[in-house]
């Protein structure tokens, strides 16, 4: 069995949209090959609309929704154009997240999918979180169908994105879950500087550790909860930015990038883990790599770029091919839902 899928990502930090299209071909196991991968950044005017939309009006967010869905649509096909690309087989879409609130019982995504087959005339695979939600899980993280079946030789992958997140197997089960935020937030503090992100941690590194500030983050109930549990830019809004207000910005972000990587390395070490895989953009934060070394002994392992940077569009692109041919593709273990099964709506 052989496919050519191509997977749609944009991610909570808004550096712009991956598009990632890869091989995939199941023999006895899946295996994969990444054939062309790039991101394109958003244009001013599309970021601000993303970045904002949470305060939309109901009417707004519909236009939004069909409008980014011909967005993504025009985007793919000129990705499909420039590269020559033929024998598609399927487009499967994350589309962007607006809301997250799976204990209320929703999630929304917006990027209309119709739209997206409309303007490139290929099936089209989207809305991979509703199900789930649904189903009582978190919807989050996804991922790990494609850690599962196209990166089990590593006891962990972890993805450093907006929030960083993990999966492992414990007992023969995969789990995942949330950790902290990472990107999120370190992004956003750092449009202060007119910059998009701080290049290698350098800002953050200039900054001094505020112990109080250390201890707040340290102390949110979130962190003693059991997993699955996952995290959304609400909870950020509501649970950390108010404790930023009277501190200089460099020290905020020294003192959110230690709390970050006491984080994650306490998940490390509680579960002994001997090797983990880092994807996403603070995979290049020096500084916060730095850290997390310092405070564990597990091995940690920075692939080539492609994977860094198209991890988690290929493995969309992938959980597309899975539902195409309705094999599961949500892990229960992982989102808390009553039971794997198989998501993503088919345009």
């Amino acid at each position: 069995m052989k496919f050519h899928a191509i997977g749609l990502m944009s991610g909570t930090s808004l550096d712009g949209l991956d598009i990632c299209f890869a091989r995939f071909e199941k023999q006895d196991s899946w295996s994969f090959e990444i054939v062309k991968a790039e991101t394109v950044p958003y244009p001013k005017d599309w970021e601000d609309q993303l970045r904002n939309c949470i305060d939309f009006s109901a009417a707004e967010l519909l236009e939004l929704h069909s409008e980014y869905g011909f967005y993504l649509g025009k985007s793919v096909k000129n990705f499909i154009e420039k590269h020559q690309i033929e024998n598609i087989d399927l487009i499967a879409s994350h589309g962007h997240t607006v809301f997250h609130q799976p204990q209320k019982k929703f999630t929304l995504q917006i990027g209309d999918g119709r739209a997206i087959k409309l303007a490139t005339d290929l099936p089209v695979i989207y809305d991979f979180r509703c199900q789930d939600v649904l189903m009582g899980g978190n919807g989050a993280p996804l991922v790990p169908i494609g850690d599962e079946l196209l990166f089990s030789q590593y006891d962990a992958c972890l993805n450093l994105g907006g929030f960083s997140n993990i999966s492992l197997k414990i007992n023969d089960t995969r789990i995942a879950f949330d950790i902290a935020p990472v990107n999120i937030v370190l992004n956003k503090l750092v449009q202060k500087f007119n910059k998009n992100f701080d290049e290698n941690g350098d800002l953050a590194r200039k900054g001094k550790i505020n112990d109080d500030l250390l201890l707040q983050l340290n102390s949110l109930p979130f962190y003693q909860q059991s997993h699955p549990k996952s995290l959304g830019i609400e909870w950020c809004n509501e649970k950390v930015f108010p404790l930023f207000e009277t501190l200089e910005t460099v020290d905020i972000m020294a003192t959110f990038t230690e709390h970050a990587a006491q984080q994650i390395s306490k998940v490390f070490n509680e579960n002994q883990l001997k090797n983990v895989l880092f994807t996403g953009g603070g995979t290049y934060n020096q500084f916060l790599i730095e850290k997390i070394k310092a405070k564990t002994n597990t091995q940690i392992i920075i692939p080539e770029n492609e994977i860094i940077e198209y991890k988690e569009a290929l493995i969309f692109a992938f959980m597309g091919v899975l539902r195409l041919n309705n094999e599961i593709n949500v892990l229960s273990s992982a989102t808390g839902s009553s039971h794997d099964h198989s998501s993503g709506v088919i345009a």
